[in-house]
């Protein structure tokens, strides 16, 4: 039942107990008000009229009477034989008078008794057993919070993972192992106790974990990090001891931990010591990974995207043996996953997945499935019967850039810097060598962009060389120096082209070591975030004129970029004026039109 139905019903119980509990207190004040005076007594009052009404029972004689001051009064009087009752009932004009029907004794015990049995039951079972309820609730804290793999769900195998053929054919031994330890064992190998897979957000280690369940056969158990820790002390290390306890049973069998770097991040990471109830559950996990009374036929499956954070001894062989990689998808891979997430969508025959797979370069797995899914939104929306190729591109501006948001009433004069400021981006990059090529340019507002040039580049890349990310710098700085050129003033409009441009200089010099000045030093560990209690009490490494002559080489190449970038624009700024243009009537360029404008223009470098 869902947590609403419940409420609901133990309001009704609750409810329902009041108004039992309200008659019962009803029937016992009327029962405790029935003033009980002898037979000579109520012969009297008869006498006198002050009997109201009479009911005869089997046993007892009931009714009212008013007395010498007007107040009404409820009477019982044991009867005795008087067969002149009735008629001296008339004779003294009582009003109503009637006889009772005899009650069985089990009509007594339950107009007695009834009322308390049935507050009793009510009382067991609104209270009493929520009480109880609770209790094995309590009790169940140290119980693992893990689900196992339902033999009737959906069974994902690897034929549903795409984009990442090495990192399935690892997962693949282990699969194999699960299926015939024998095979490896003759030869002295041993199962693995664990596996890592680490990557960026997207890239498919929860549905590579799931693959590996629907292809060993095997019990599967899943959990996340999160789940083992809580708010009472030595619960997380309970769990996980409950969690391996119940692999065993099933072994062989696989845990997965998605999100591992809830529960597995360095010790003594945190300021004060850091969080001693996480650390017990890591000193756990560890344990039962690799101890004295480490589980064989166990293997734990880990997925995390902050591998750099992870206690070294969690790392260590003996307990994650593997250290798999899920990178993300290159141009075949990319293909091979649009195949895949668009089994179930219908559509045209005109869509090339090959051309998209080439026009989404830096998308993982969850990007493009996003994209198939927007795609089919969009050709619902216009009542198509499939999805097309205008309905795809459009996917990929909608996941890059955000919705159009054609709500937005832009005046003439700010559209007309901001085609500048696009066309400046453009020209730039049309007359630079080793640019990306321009593939599309709008000045149609999309998310917090008012505009955009989407550059895409021809080929995956693995390497960038330094006049590549000159140009680059170049490019970015473009749009401002087109709004100098042109208005001879500068808008808030280039506040991200200015943070992007900072943030690749400071690479250049500190990290790549492209500066002439500084020389082949890295100045900064590359590809780690500050991770609270390890790096942030740690200097910069390095001096504070080291500092200064940074911060001058930084300025001294992002100037160089602009003056280079507006001495382009000023040699050509007759195209600069027919692109914007252009793009101010149709607000959108595409790179077969952008190129003849350059061809008709004449532009030069």
């Amino acid at each position: 039942m869902n947590p609403v139905g419940k409420n609901i019903k133990q309001l009704v119980l609750w409810v329902l107990a009041f108004f039992l509990l309200l008659a019962l207190f009803q029937s016992l004040k009327d029962m405790n008000t029935e003033e009980e005076i002898p037979y000579s007594s109520f012969k009297a009052k008869l006498h006198e009229g002050q009997i109201l009404d009479f009911t005869w029972g089997n046993s007892v004689l009931r009714g009212q009477y008013k007395d010498e001051k007007g107040v009404l009064r409820h009477y019982k009087v044991i009867p005795l034989p008087d067969p002149d009752l009735v008629k001296e009932l008339d004779t003294y004009k009582v009003k109503t008078y009637q006889g009772e029907a005899d009650r069985t004794w089990m009509t007594a015990v339950l107009v007695n008794i009834g009322w308390v049995v049935l507050f009793i039951a009510l009382w067991y079972f609104v209270v009493i057993r929520q009480v109880q309820i609770g209790g094995k609730q309590a009790l169940s804290f140290g119980r693992s919070r893990a689900k196992l793999q339902n033999a009737k769900s959906k069974k994902y195998t690897f034929s549903d993972v795409a984009g990442c053929d090495e990192p399935k054919e690892e997962l693949q031994e282990i699969v194999e192992f699960l299926k015939d330890p024998a095979k490896f064992q003759k030869l002295g190998g041993k199962i693995p106790k664990g596996v890592l897979l680490y990557g960026l957000p997207g890239t498919g280690k929860t549905l590579l974990a799931r693959a590996v369940a629907g292809e060993a056969g095997v019990p599967f158990f899943s959990s996340s990090g999160s789940e083992f820790v809580e708010m009472f002390v030595g619960v997380g290390a309970a769990r996980v001891r409950d969690l391996f306890e119940q692999a065993k049973k099933s072994a062989p069998a696989v845990i997965f931990v998605d999100e591992l770097d809830a529960v597995g991040r360095h010790r003594f990471a945190g300021i004060g010591g850091g969080h001693d109830e996480r650390e017990q559950t890591l000193n756990q996990l560890l344990v039962e990974l690799d101890g004295f009374e480490s589980k064989e036929g166990v293997i734990l499956i880990g997925a995390t995207n902050r591998p750099d954070v992870l206690d070294p001894a969690l790392l260590r062989p003996g307990r994650f043996d593997r250290h798999i990689n899920v990178p993300s998808p290159d141009l075949k891979g990319r293909e091979a996953i649009l195949k895949v997430h668009s089994k179930g969508v219908k559509l045209a025959p005109e869509v090339e997945l090959s051309v998209i797979s080439r026009r989404t370069p830096g998308f993982v797995g969850a990007d493009l499935a996003n994209l198939v899914n927007e795609a089919a939104l969009l050709a619902a929306r216009r009542n198509k019967t499939s999805v097309e190729m205008t309905e795809m591109e459009e996917a990929i501006d909608r996941v890059i850039a955000g919705p159009q948001r054609k709500s937005r009433m832009i005046q003439d004069k700010e559209k007309r810097v901001i085609a500048y400021h696009e066309s400046g981006h453009t020209l730039v990059a049309k007359m630079l060598p080793n640019t990306d090529p321009v593939h599309k340019v709008t000045i149609i507002p999309r998310g917090p962009a008012l505009g955009f040039t989407m550059q895409l580049p021809t080929e995956d890349r693995y390497l960038t060389s330094r006049t590549e990310i000159l140009n680059r710098l170049c490019v970015l700085l473009g749009g401002r120096c087109a709004e100098e050129l042109i208005f001879d003033e500068i808008t808030t409009g280039a506040a991200d082209d200015l943070s992007k441009a900072t943030a690749f200089a400071q690479r250049m010099v500190t990290e790549f070591g492209m500066s002439e000045k500084l020389g082949p030093i890295a100045y900064k560990k590359p590809d780690e975030e500050i991770f609270l209690g390890r790096d942030i009490a740690r200097g910069q490494g390095y001096s504070d004129n080291t500092a200064q002559l940074i911060d001058n080489e930084v300025k001294r190449i992002i100037q160089e970029c602009q003056d280079k970038a507006r001495e382009l624009l000023k040699k050509n700024k007759a195209v600069l004026d027919v692109l914007a243009q252009r793009l101010i009537e149709k607000e959108i360029i595409e790179a077969e039109e952008i190129d003849a404008i350059f061809a008709a223009g004449g532009a030069a470098a």
